[in-house]
Formats: structure tokens, C-alpha cells, sequence
């Protein structure tokens, strides 16, 4: 796995504690490098992502990234994706077409290039940033559909809004899923800290399995859209 915008390691320590091995690193504070460099001594520090080039970084199966979120919050000035700071989202892009076009040249096809995974996390003031209101998320969508299908076109719900949860399915070589998740839910952490967690299998369509597993549920999802349309589906939320 390769983390970007990597902070005090938050996903290389998800990753280590699934059997995952954190292969490099980006991030540019010290305090929160030495941090990484402490708890994850074999972990590559490769710098500033604007600075970085995906076909000369070590290929990795998983790309995480938390970009800033101060021009998305509802606390923040709401600049969005054009802002200095959440505007950073589409270096994380950039870095993921640019290793798979690289794994592309070295012959791999299919679900083995690399990445086949990519995570992105956000709050949810995402939903309503930008445009019209939700433009922001509707680009993040269409970029992470378009590293696999570059003219590939996502549009804005029926509804008008984004809902917590929800998938795209294009046929069985592409999906995407994501969730709102609260951290009050979960052990060691009383605070409420929602933020949406959005997973992209650019190889097959195990995404919604990713988040929506149903053994850690207690209610059974609806269908999306029907395999091969290129529709954003919402899903009922879990707790």
C-alpha cells in the first residue's frame, strides 16, 4: 500500500493490522513524519505529492489518501476542490493514472494493474460543496471513474443530494462504493467524527463488498444500477 496525504499514519496502521504491508509514504510535516518513521521504520518517505511522479514510485496494489479538507468542511470558507488545500485531490488522481499507465506499459492487463485499489477519505461537507451544491463530489467521482473509462460522464443524483451511502457498478471490471462512517460507533473513540470513506476497485467489483459487508450490518442494502450504466446509486446508511 502506498499512503498519500499520510499524516500520523492512520491508514499504514489499518493496513498493518490486515495483513497489508505500508510500502511508502507522502507527507510533508516533520512532527507527523517522525511519528511514521518511529511506528513504521520500514515504510519509504517519498515527499511532497506535487512533486511526486506515479510511474517512478514503487507500484503498490492499494492507494490511500486523506486530501485536506478545510475548502470542503462546512466549517471552512467552502473554496471546495478549486481551493489551494482540497484542490490537492487531484494530485492523488494524477498519481494513481500515472502508475497504472506505467504498470499498463510493463505488459500487466486488467484487474493485475496497479494500483487495483483506491481509497479516499473525506468529511462529509463533501455532499454539498461546490456549484451546485454537491458539484465537488460529483468531480470526485468522475475522476476516479475516469482513471478506468476516460469518457465516462457520472451525473448528479435524482434527488438533487447526495445520500450517506451509495456504489457504481460498469459491468464487472470497475466499481465504487462509499460510506459515511462515525467514529462514536466505534471502540476507543466516543467522539462523533463522521467523514466519508470512498473505495474504487479499478479491476473487478468488490468495493461495495468493502464497505457494505453484510455480516457488519444490521439492515440488507438495495440494489445500485444495473451493471454496465454509468448511474451513481444511493444506499441506506448503517448506523
Amino acid at each position: 500500500m502506498g499512503s498519500l496525504f499520510d499524516g500520523i499514519g492512520g491508514f499504514p496502521l489499518a493496513a498493518v493490522r490486515n495483513g497489508i504491508q505500508p510500502v511508502w509514504a507522502s507527507e510533508i510535516e516533520a512532527f507527523p513524519i517522525a511519528v511514521t518513521n518511529l511506528r513504521f521504520p520500514g515504510m519509504i518517505h517519498v515527499g511532497d505529492i506535487t512533486k511526486l511522479n506515479g510511474a517512478e514510485l514503487p507500484p503498490v496494489d492499494i492507494i490511500t489518501g486523506g486530501s485536506p479538507c478545510q475548502d470542503l468542511s462546512v466549517a471552512g470558507a467552502r473554496a471546495g476542490l478549486a481551493g489551494d488545500r482540497s484542490g490537492l485531490f487531484m494530485e492523488q488522481i494524477r498519481v494513481i493514472r500515472e502508475m497504472r499507465a506505467a504498470d499498463l506499459r510493463r505488459g500487466r492487463t486488467t484487474e493485475h494493474i496497479r494500483p487495483r485499489y483506491g481509497v479516499w477519505e473525506n468529511v462529509p461537507g463533501a455532499f454539498s460543496s461546490g456549484t451546485p451544491k454537491g458539484e465537488d463530489f460529483r468531480i470526485v467521482l468522475e475522476e476516479f471513474v475516469r482513471i478506468a473509462f476516460d469518457s465516462v460522464y457520472v451525473p448528479r443524483p435524482y434527488t438533487g443530494r447526495w445520500e450517506s451511502a451509495g456504489r457504481i457498478l460498469l459491468g464487472d471490471s470497475f466499481s465504487l462504493a462509499w460510506r459515511v462512517f462515525d467514529t462514536q460507533y466505534w471502540p476507543g473513540t466516543p467522539q462523533r467524527r463522521r467523514r466519508i470513506y470512498l473505495v474504487v476497485d479499478f479491476g473487478g467489483t468488490t468495493a461495495p463488498t468493502i464497505l457494505f459487508d453484510q455480516e457488519s450490518l444490521c439492515r440488507d442494502y438495495s440494489p445500485g444500477i444495473r451493471t454496465g450504466q454509468a448511474l451513481t446509486a444511493p444506499t441506506p446508511a448503517g448506523p
